[in-house]
């Protein structure tokens, strides 16, 4: 069985027992609970497990009475509250918790930042330290089986990086793993917690925008098809992005009157789930989209990289209006990077008018080559 050692797993443990909540944020079956009871592994009996998604845990939780939480957790060093955004009133409840009993240490995990982080982030301001875990990386994988193969990304390309995908063997038994995430799990918390009155629509534009990878998205265009308001196509995606099965892309611009500033592009968090929605999951060498799809893997795993950092670079594309374009812009700490994705890297590529804007970035050309 392949055991993945995560990037941010050493990055929480140095934020252990230092007075604060660790949040770990995420899309569902990412792999929170496999880390967070992990974590606890070491601490053995001190270490407790709870699913807030069971009554029984949930009524224990009640404003201004930590003294309910504390009896559950007994004299447990550090506990785990999974699925942490079943619980009205979390973030305030965890307030009075942590600054009557600092000593425990609380780890809460949620599948959708809509909820937990809306319900959290103000009363636990100071209070928290915050995670983000996404579906495996390709450094992750490469650590677990070794050195990482051009065939082997094209299957990331296909069907995704989620750790019970990755792990399974069987390639018919990976895409029913794959379907199943794709329509019984990434929506769940969107259906629970948010009234969508039409889920059929909410499907079709995932299904419209999966289309749509790497390319401007028009919400005008988008609001017509499906025969509904500009607001509510707004609203849908917010919630998508919210619950992390896409990531909005906005423009690099510092205001000359050529480049696009308002426009944005969107990808999926897994390209796995985005060949599920629109029901393609045939091999990348056949492919009419693998260009886009090889963007969309690159651009998440700069992501992922970045999700280490305290502070990570703002990731951007750059287009002017006369259809000049880079695929990735990072921007650290004052410096600009570059990067064009081409699966084909005969195909010439020309950094020369984003150059003569910004002479001092630094430029890459991103192949299946050069990828790793």
């Amino acid at each position: 069985m392949l055991i993945f050692k995560r990037i941010i797993e050493d990055k929480i443990k140095e934020r252990l027992h230092k007075g604060r909540a660790i949040l770990i944020f995420g899309p569902r079956q990412s792999g929170k609970t496999t880390l967070s009871k992990k974590i606890l592994e070491s601490y053995g009996d001190d270490g407790e497990y709870f699913n807030c998604e069971l009554s029984s845990v949930r009524n224990n939780f009640e404003i201004g009475k930590p003294e309910l939480l504390k009896e559950m957790f007994d004299d447990k060093r550090i506990v785990v509250l999974d699925e942490a955004q079943t619980i009205e009133d979390i973030g305030v409840i965890l307030k009075v918790f942590i600054d009557t009993y600092p000593d425990i240490q609380i780890i809460a995990t949620g599948s959708s930042s809509f909820d937990l982080a809306n319900k959290i982030n103000e009363p636990l301001t100071g209070r928290a330290f915050e995670f983000i875990l996404y579906p495996l990386s390709v450094a992750e994988i490469k650590r677990a089986i070794g050195s990482i193969t051009q065939a082997e990304i094209c299957d990331f390309m296909r069907l995704g990086t989620y750790p019970a995908v990755v792990a399974e063997k069987d390639p018919k038994i990976k895409e029913d793993i794959l379907k199943n995430l794709a329509t019984n799990y990434l929506y769940k918390d969107v259906y629970t917690f948010e009234s969508i009155r039409n889920p059929r629509i909410f499907e079709n534009l995932i299904k419209m925008l999966a289309f749509q990878i790497g390319s401007l998205v028009s919400i005008n265009e988008l609001a017509l098809s499906l025969g509904v308001s500009r607001a509510t196509v707004e609203k849908y995606i917010k919630l998508l992005e919210q619950s992390y099965v896409i990531q909005t892309i906005r423009p690099f611009s510092r205001n000359p009157r050529n480049e696009i500033k308002k426009a944005f592009k969107i990808y999926f968090t897994d390209t796995g789930v985005r060949n599920a929605v629109i029901d393609n999951i045939s091999e990348i060498p056949e492919r009419q989209d693998k260009g886009v799809l090889f963007e969309n893997i690159f651009i998440m795993e700069r992501f992922k990289i970045g999700s280490i950092e305290a502070f990570p670079p703002q990731i951007r594309f750059w287009r002017t209006r006369l259809g000049e374009e880079i695929d990735v812009i990072e921007e650290l700490e004052g410096k600009i990077f570059a990067y064009e994705c081409k699966w084909n890297n005969k195909n010439q590529v020309s950094f020369d008018m984003f150059l003569k804007k910004y002479p001092h970035a630094r430029t890459t050309i991103i192949s299946p080559e050069s990828f790793m």
